[in-house]
């Protein structure tokens, strides 16, 4: 009887362990990751939707501090220190608040993150930076509360926040010169172990940066001189750094050459980038 007991015990606790219900959350969760020039910046957040109601000034309140999403905080982690609108921010991760209004938002990066919404207490000491920044028009309507890292370029980037039909961005800047420097230095140090990709990736860097040209060239020229002839996308670099500097002539050789490589090795885009690129400089 003892052993029917239990058999029946394990049988129900077998039940109502298989019988948990999962349903969708109101708010799902979500991780934005994005490397921004060499910095790695990660989001989490929820994200509430409209659901058919007034967000902006009814919803979300206008000039109350707003957890900026739902659930537990919205927060963004920066591996490096940066500079968020002008403020200094140090690297690690913070807490998301907003105190949205009509026209302008006030921005406020928190350093607690473990609160459930906003903290029951303020504490201006744990405000690691606030910045101001100007409200924009949505054409359509968005559904789901939405950050992004938006207008990515070597050195920064933009943190948007949009929904319903408002959009703000926050600029930031990440120290991308002083660490690819610090590289570039310390690998070009060792002569005897570089490579063609180490050239090619020190001058085009140089070039994108508008950093000395001269130098640029002659790492790329290097990069080109050790390999086979193949690397199409280091002799269009080649070329756009010869037309920077003037030299149309040279500019259209290393052009042709890239785009023979490029026709042998069907990159359509880069095919079309030197045609495009010849076109241009045959008419200057």
């Amino acid at each position: 009887m003892k052993k029917f007991t239990l058999l029946l015990c394990m049988m129900s606790i077998g039940f109502f362990m298989k019988a948990q219900i999962q349903t969708p959350a109101p708010s799902p969760f979500s991780t934005l990751e994005q490397k921004v020039g060499l910095t790695d910046v990660t989001v989490k957040y929820s994200r509430p939707a409209m659901k058919g109601r007034k967000v902006f000034g009814d919803l979300v309140p206008f000039d109350a501090i707003w957890r900026t999403g739902a659930n537990q905080n919205t927060t963004i982690s920066f591996s490096d220190d940066v500079t968020v609108e002008g403020k200094e921010l140090k690297a690690g991760t913070y807490a998301i608040f907003t105190r949205p209004s009509e026209a302008v938002w006030e921005v406020f990066f928190y350093t607690a993150t473990d609160n459930w919404g906003t903290p029951q207490e303020w504490d201006a000491s744990k405000v690691a930076a606030t910045v101001k920044v100007e409200t924009m028009d949505i054409p359509m309507p968005i559904e789901s509360f939405t950050i992004t890292i938006d207008d990515l370029y070597n050195n920064g980037a933009t943190l948007g926040i949009m929904w319903e039909n408002t959009y703000v961005g926050v600029d930031f800047i990440v120290p991308t010169v002083s660490k690819a420097m610090k590289s570039i230095e310390e690998t070009m140090a060792n002569k005897e172990d570089l490579t063609a990709n180490d050239y090619f990736a020190a001058g085009s860097y140089y070039f994108a940066e508008g950093m000395n040209m001269q130098q640029a060239k002659e790492w790329v020229d290097k990069a080109v001189e050790m390999g086979d002839g193949s690397a199409y996308w280091m002799m269009r670099t080649q070329s756009l750094i010869y037309a920077k500097m003037g030299d149309k002539e040279a500019a259209i050789e290393a052009a042709k050459r890239s785009l023979a490589a490029a026709q042998a090795a069907g990159n359509q885009d880069y095919v079309k980038m030197n045609k495009d690129s010849l076109q241009e400089w045959a008419k200057m």
